[in-house]
């Protein structure tokens, strides 16, 4: 679904998780990393435990470049309240986010794809962006056109995860509102993510 398709399990099993909860994950069946050093474990530094933290962070939002990552985590410093917090919300409001919260993908790879392609609109309007910040109460919908593509079919017909409750989504229409901007506790991580960690990452 997108040029990281072929790999993105590896990140699976780099960081020894599945990060996105699907049963096709290797992890299912391989605790260990790959390569033949794969099945050493050792226990991590400090800088080791927070950069793996930031790594799963990164991962999870579709492995998202370390410069705009870094961006993100200076717009959350600049902002008022928890850094950490401030930074959860800012990822989910990212389009590509929402769309894979709304269950209208499989997966948040495909989400970038699927909006770089030009399906996805915005208050009525088609975004093709996928780091677009969606505000609340925006609307965003799949294009009429697009409707009937198999992705979307079969992503509204999966039962491996729930749409949370701060998204609004009516899946005949294909559409759905993003009602409020999450805290860590809001939003359904099928494995523990410390956004603290990430913090004292960039603090150092």
């Amino acid at each position: 679904m997108s040029k990281r398709i072929a790999a993105k399990y590896k990140i699976d099993r780099r960081l020894g998780v599945n990060l996105w909860g699907r049963a096709k994950s290797p992890i299912n069946k391989r605790e260990y990393g790959p390569g033949q050093h794969g099945q050493r474990r050792k226990k991590p530094s400090d800088f080791g435990t927070q950069l793996r933290a930031k790594q799963k962070l990164k991962g999870y939002y579709g492995n998202i470049s370390e410069k705009q990552f870094r961006k993100y985590f200076d717009e959350a410093s600049r902002c008022k309240g928890d850094t950490s917090e401030n930074l959860i919300g800012l990822l989910e409001r990212r389009l590509d986010a929402v769309l894979y919260r709304m269950k209208l993908v499989p997966t948040v790879f495909a989400s970038r794809q699927f909006i770089n392609h030009g399906h996805v609109l915005v208050n009525g309007k088609r975004v093709n962006i996928a780091s677009y910040i969606v505000k609340e109460g925006d609307e965003v919908s799949v294009r009429e056109r697009s409707k009937q593509l198999a992705i979307v079919l079969e992503a509204v017909s999966l039962n491996e995860r729930d749409v949370p409750d701060y998204i609004e989504v009516d899946h005949k229409e294909l559409k759905g509102r993003f009602v409020r901007i999450p805290k860590l506790a809001d939003v359904p991580y099928p494995v523990q993510m410390e956004p603290n960690l990430v913090v004292e990452f960039y603090s150092r």
